[in-house]
This record gives structure tokens, sequence and C-alpha cells, in this order.
């Protein structure tokens, strides 16, 4: 019968980040192209109709691309 704890055969640099949060800033990624207005009704979790897209265009003219990165998790 074995007396070892769970997770301590794991070395304990792994334990430590299972421990903690990925920082924000990590979470976000842009992979190299332009954000569209689709992009940024979608990440809404909104339809893409005519309405939603101007709504996106003109919060892309005011944040940029740092638009999409405040609506993701």
């Amino acid at each position: 019968m074995s007396t070892s704890q769970p997770g301590a055969s794991r070395p304990s640099e792994v334990r430590a980040a299972d421990d903690r949060a990925t920082p924000d800033n990590l979470l976000h990624t842009r992979n190299g192209t332009d954000v569209s207005p689709e992009d940024i009704v979608l990440a809404a979790g909104r339809d893409l109709t005519e309405r939603n897209l101007e709504w996106a265009k003109r919060k892309l003219a005011d944040e940029g691309p740092a638009a999409l990165d405040k609506l993701l998790p």
C-alpha cells in the first residue's frame, strides 16, 4: 500500500504552475492578422447583423485591435 500523496511524484515546478491562475496577458493572443468587425461581433456573442457590424466598426475605430482583447475572457 502506497503512502505517497497525490501529485507527489510530479516535479515541483509542475505542481506550482497548477496552483496558480494563468495571467490575463497570456490568455489573449492574436495570430498577427487584422481584427475585423466580424471578429468583434462574434467575440461579443452577437449575431452578424448590419446593426452589430456597425457597432463593431465604431468600437474598432475607437479602441483599435485591443477591442477584441477586451471582449475575450
